[in-house]
């Protein structure tokens, strides 16, 4: 099942914002400041501010189409009728259950001790 035009577009923006926001590290963040206090003619402090700022709202919006992106998968999984990790987990734990019930049941009874003599 191929994805909508819009989900795919959405899934493009996530991917690109996340390498956005991990490609841009402390150090790059620095350069970057410093070359738009240069060219932009503001203090370092304002540019390093702006650039922090920018790459706040870059994770956020990662984040956030993150979430968006799961949810939708999510979505087409149902769809497809697939299940969860969670519900796989808590159907292998009943199975377990189950068995270990089913081997008390087929066990031979143990003999009970007679009651003590007094």
């Amino acid at each position: 099942m191929a994805a909508p035009a819009s989900d795919r577009s959405l899934l493009e923006s996530f991917a690109l914002a996340a390498l956005g926001a991990v490609a841009l590290t402390a150090e790059r963040a620095d350069e970057l400041a410093t070359s738009l206090a240069e060219r932009g003619g503001i203090r370092r402090e304002d540019a390093r501010e702006l650039v922090d700022e920018l790459m706040g709202r870059w994770r956020g919006d990662a984040s956030r189409l993150r979430e968006s992106a799961g949810s939708n998968l999510e979505r087409w999984a149902r769809e497809l009728g697939l299940v969860t990790r969670d519900e796989l987990e808590e159907l292998d734990l009943r199975v377990a259950q189950l068995e270990h019930r089913l081997k008390l049941v087929e066990a031979p009874p143990r003999a009970v001790p007679p009651p003590p003599q007094h």
